[in-house]
């Protein structure tokens, strides 16, 4: 199961610049693509306002 990002995203970026494998894009939300997600958690640990979760 990957991560998703939820309603609670304030669009800061700092989950794209902390993902190691790219799988997070950016767009009207940001979304963590679940094919290239390897569950790591370092988006979720990076997010301030704890909108990633698995």
């Amino acid at each position: 199961m990957a991560y998703v990002i939820n309603d609670d995203c304030v669009a800061c970026g700092t989950c794209i610049d902390e993902c190691p494998v790219g799988a997070i894009s950016e767009g009207e939300k940001y979304v963590i693509n679940p094919d290239e997600c390897t569950e790591c958690g370092t988006c979720a640990d990076a997010c301030p306002s704890g909108a990633i979760t698995l």
